[in-house]
């Protein structure tokens, strides 16, 4: 009985997968038969994947990473662990952001040797993205000195690669920016002086994920750029880093910049450096018409209540009159922007 009802689920699972491969219009409810596939299932699907047309291929692909972003009990890890063997690149680069929360050692082999090997340049930037998680791992002492060597060496490799295409090397200039010390701080300021506008961008960016103090200046200043990308990044990096002088300037591009990314980022960078002034002006965008604002507002202002409720465990000195004189300033500034 038990293998007659095996024989009945595995002809169940081939014929939806057939639908998947031809049905005009893919399906998104098929998709929950790879979540958690057993043997049988799997068995059918390796022999089957690589007849399914590439273009549905990656389709499919990229609808299991949107899945899997936004319903955290399904695991598509089989899914995606054959689909970085695929012939298509792009199903190849897509099956490795459907990895980006697997925090397995095991990973770091095959993304190292596709970082390392693959011929097409979306797929290495992939790999060295999704190798900045084990470096991060790594800083959090959650994963064994061990396993990071061979990351780092592979990503100094990259970035040092002569030829390498730009959007690998800035994707690698990300990730090793989790590393400490002063190789790592020079790769940040070489990427920040390149004359290609994208590597600025991760430069930025890679400021905020180096903590180092010494790049809040430099971030500050880059709200001001004529670059949205670079404001982008530059807003979220001062909330990496917690830069208490930006809190005006984020009020700021909240009220004028044209880029809604821009003011969505600045909103977030206010909920991670917190602070009274921050408090006024996300309370206030909370009760924006523009519905992503609010949105956004709302989920900041959630940050920084969590943060004050777990400041509330520990006793302080009621003597802090001189630290309240801090945020007037910035209280006055932000108000010229969203009090009447």
């Amino acid at each position: 009985m038990a293998g007659i009802k095996t024989t009945k689920m595995k002809n169940q699972f081939k014929d939806t997968l057939t639908k998947i491969a031809t049905d005009a219009q893919l399906q998104t409810s098929h998709l929950f038969i790879f979540s958690k596939m057993d043997k049988a299932a799997l068995g059918v699907f390796q022999a089957e994947w690589p007849t399914i047309a590439t273009e549905r291929r990656r389709e499919v692909v990229q609808e299991l990473v949107e899945i899997a972003e936004m319903n955290f009990e399904v695991d598509f890890s089989p899914v995606f662990l054959l689909g970085m063997a695929d012939v298509d690149a792009q199903v190849r680069t897509q099956a490795i952001a459907g990895l980006w929360e697997q925090e397995e050692p095991a990973l770091i082999g095959p993304f190292i040797h596709l970082l390392r090997t693959d011929e097409a340049a979306m797929v290495r930037a992939a790999a060295a993205t999704a190798l900045g998680q084990f470096v991060y791992l790594y800083e959090l002492e959650e994963l064994e000195e061990e396993y990071i060597e061979p990351v780092k060496q592979a990503l100094l490799e990259t970035i040092y690669l002569p030829g390498e295409d730009v959007d690998v090397r800035r994707r690698a200039v990300e990730s090793v920016a989790f590393f400490s010390g002063p190789e790592i701080i020079q790769i940040i300021e070489s990427a920040y002086y390149d004359e290609n506008d994208k590597m600025q961008v991760s430069a930025i960016f890679a400021m905020g994920r180096n903590a180092d103090g010494q790049w809040r200046p430099r971030v500050l200043a880059e709200l001001d750029n004529h670059n949205s990308e670079i404001r982008f990044e530059a807003a979220r990096a001062c909330g990496e880093l917690e830069v208490a002088e930006a809190v005006p300037k984020l009020v700021a591009l909240i009220a004028e910049d044209i880029d809604l990314q821009v003011q969505e980022v600045a909103i977030w960078a206010l909920g991670r450096i917190g602070g009274p002034a921050a408090r006024e002006a996300l309370e206030h965008y909370a009760e924006s018409e523009t519905e992503a604002l609010a949105m956004a507002a709302e989920e900041a202002l959630d940050e920084i209540n969590i943060f004050d409720a777990a400041l509330d465990l520990f006793d302080f000195d009621e003597d802090d009159d001189e630290e309240d004189d801090d945020y007037d300033e910035l209280d006055d500034y932000a108000g010229k922007y969203y009090l009447n």
